[in-house]
């Protein structure tokens, strides 16, 4: 089945059909060369949508009011602004969200429940309405805008982060296209990290929904740059059905082939954003196999790869291995000293609980590459996830140390 899926180069999100998309720069960031701070995503036709979102107990107005639209099922168009984060503003951060969508419902002639809206940036400054009332008329659509929509939704990302696939579904060809905005404040618990997918199948919104969870469990709920949860963690997906293939119907092969492409689409996108971590020089995969439950798996390896002396460790390439073991035993997963199992790229350090000789100059060495592979077998079961996370460099500090000065 993995080959009915293609990845198309230079693709994104509106590589589906039906889907247009623009950005303009209004204002809201710091002035600089090809910067752009306020994009546009619509659907030619109602869609069918689905989200996740942060689980902060503070939360951006973008948020509050997406979160509350996306009960409908449908949209038909979505607005984002970086920059500002629309968040710990009181109740204008509604009033503000609530006048963007209406203005932009208004350019579209759709109705204002159809759009929805993100926000990233600082948190604690208003909507700069001013600008986003000049801005969002100069938003010009296009099925080549999906590009600038992705740069649009940057903030620290040094690059836009784009994906599209295409796939058959009842003798049509059908397309996934995403683009994603995330390098700090990345801990993702849904569910500052943006991602937003289109499709051009045609999906009933509560098996959209089921999909869409099933995918952002296992990638961006398993990465981690800094172990902080943004207040406006977001994705979005949105299914048009223009391609003119059948509804996918739940339990069937073409469901599991939709599945299969959105999942791909998010892993991709959730890896870019380690890639592209604030002042990462490395990245480092942790794979917890022989766990009790798939719980604990996933509890396991995203406690370890969100470990700041593990993090520490990698930028280094100090193999420090008992960091490790620290980060699986605070983690709450079920776990037997005497049956625990690690390896540190592909180099057997404990087996049974008891270290194994190695030659740690060649760990070292091994550990200075672009990616370090962390494994470890629990011994307890058959469960296996997988979590990503970067390094934990001086630049980043540098960069988080003087953010909003």
């Amino acid at each position: 089945m993995a080959q009915e899926i293609e990845v198309l180069q230079g693709g994104g999100v509106t590589t589906p059909q039906g889907f247009l998309a623009g950005a303009v720069y209004a204002g809201i960031k710091t002035y600089g060369e090809d910067k752009l701070d306020l994009g546009l995503l619509v659907s030619d036709r109602p869609a069918s949508a689905a989200g996740t979102f942060s689980t902060n107990a503070i939360l951006s107005g973008s948020v509050r009011v997406s979160r509350q639209r996306i009960t409908r099922g449908t949209a038909r168009a979505v607005v984002v602004n970086s920059g500002c984060a629309n968040c710990c503003v009181g109740e204008q951060g509604i009033k503000d969200a609530l006048e963007t969508t209406a203005l932009v419902a208004r350019t579209l002639g759709i109705p204002q429940e159809e759009v929805l809206i993100c926000s990233t940036g600082i948190i604690g400054v208003e909507l700069p309405m001013g600008l986003i009332r000049e801005g969002l008329p100069k938003i010009t659509l296009s099925r080549e805008g999906g590009h600038a929509f992705a740069r649009a939704i940057m903030t620290t990302d040094t690059r836009p982060k784009e994906i599209a696939l295409a796939f058959p579904i009842g003798g049509k060809r059908v397309h996934i296209g995403g683009c994603a905005k995330g390098a700090g404040m990345v801990h993702p618990n849904m569910a500052t990290m943006l991602a937003f997918l289109t499709t051009d199948a045609a999906i009933a919104p509560p098996l959209l929904r089921a999909m869409l969870k099933e995918a952002v469990d296992v990638s961006f709920n398993m990465i981690d740059v800094d172990n902080d949860q943004s207040t406006n963690d977001t994705v979005l997906v949105l299914a048009n059905g223009a391609a003119g293939a059948p509804p996918i119907q739940p339990d069937t092969p073409q469901a599991s082939l939709f599945q299969q492409a959105l999942t791909q689409a998010c892993l991709f996108l959730a890896q870019e954003i380690v890639r592209d971590a604030e002042g990462a020089t490395r990245v480092f995969e942790v794979t917890v196999e022989g766990a009790r439950t798939l719980a604990d798996a996933r509890l396991a390896a995203r406690t370890i790869a969100s470990s700041t002396l593990v993090k520490a460790a990698i930028h280094g390439g100090d193999p420090n291995w008992g960091r490790v073991m620290m980060a699986l035993g605070k983690s709450g997963a079920q776990v037997e000293e005497g049956k625990i199992a690690l390896y540190i790229n592909g180099i057997c350090i404990m087996e049974g609980g008891v270290p194994i000789p190695y030659m740690r100059a060649a760990l070292a060495h091994s550990m200075k590459g672009p990616k370090v592979h962390i494994r470890v077998h629990l011994g307890l079961g058959d469960a296996r996830a997988t979590a990503w996370g970067s390094d934990l460099t001086e630049a980043y500090v540098t960069l988080n140390s003087s953010y909003t000065t």
